[in-house]
């Protein structure tokens, strides 16, 4: 079965189904920030340290799942998608995942919206940008909600997996506009953040990962976003993550990124 192949002329591999033998991963950033992404969308990043900078939380043993990442939801009415398949796993019109040097880009498609997610770290910045381009490629005009999705990383990669006793009360964040911040403590200090923002009005967000997916649900179906509102949860504790809703609507034809 063939998975992809090289286009040399865009310097690229290009990934035609979401459904490889096993996690196929790109590397983003230089020596201070770097990241590593897979094919649907999973992977982590880390400031300067692998192991004790982490930023984004990965689950190493839940090999084959590819789980955490950096995950986008697109809700249509009731039908509801990722771009990058994973996590929600419905099935796309169309797939393409292409590994550059640098960079990744992931389309997908699905009910007459196209959604292109371009994922990079630019040069001299400790930051990864996420470009999400929204396409109405149907005759009609189109409402939809946008969820962005990722879970913080106790930034100890060690301590993060152990003593969850203490794990469970460290979790601290702050909310300013459109940036959601993970003002976890570190070692005891408190001079380390991380925030996740966007430039959009936000209709909500999330960053209590419990109220995101809600009572004995996972990230294939959150429960957020499968009643397609938010709840402006404000974690203290338990496990923090950032989440932001946003709606727009979308005349046929019509971009907007």
């Amino acid at each position: 079965m063939k998975f992809g192949y090289f286009d040399d002329a865009a310097r690229e591999y290009v990934i035609q189904t979401p459904r490889t033998p096993l996690p196929w991963i790109n590397y983003l950033g230089t020596r201070d920030f770097f990241g590593l992404i897979s094919q649907t969308a999973g992977g982590y990043c880390f400031y300067k340290d692998a192991r004790l900078r982490r930023i984004l939380r990965y689950r190493y043993n839940n090999i084959p799942l590819d789980s955490n990442g950096r995950y986008f939801y697109i809700r249509d009415g009731e039908d509801f998608w990722a771009p990058s398949w994973q996590p929600v796993q419905a099935e796309p019109n169309g797939f393409e995942c292409r590994h550059g040097l640098g960079y990744t880009r992931i389309t997908g498609s699905r009910r007459g919206v196209k959604a292109e997610l371009l994922f990079l770290v630019p040069s001299g910045v400790t930051a990864e940008v996420h470009q999400v381009t929204l396409t109405n490629t149907s005759s009609a005009e189109k409402q939809l909600s946008l969820f962005s999705f990722v879970e913080w990383c106790l930034w100890n990669a060690v301590d993060d997996s152990t003593n969850f006793q203490r794990n469970f009360s460290t979790g601290e964040v702050e909310i300013e506009g459109s940036a959601l911040y993970h003002k976890t403590e570190y070692r005891e200090r408190r001079n380390h953040y991380a925030f996740y923002a966007v430039n959009a009005a936000l209709e909500g967000f999330e960053t209590d990962r419990e109220t995101f997916l809600g009572a004995y649900q996972g990230l294939q179906a959150p429960g957020v976003v499968r009643e397609g509102k938010s709840r402006n949860s404000v974690a203290s504790g338990w496990s923090p993550v950032a989440s932001h809703h946003i709606r727009l609507t979308l005349a046929p034809g019509e971009t907007r990124t």
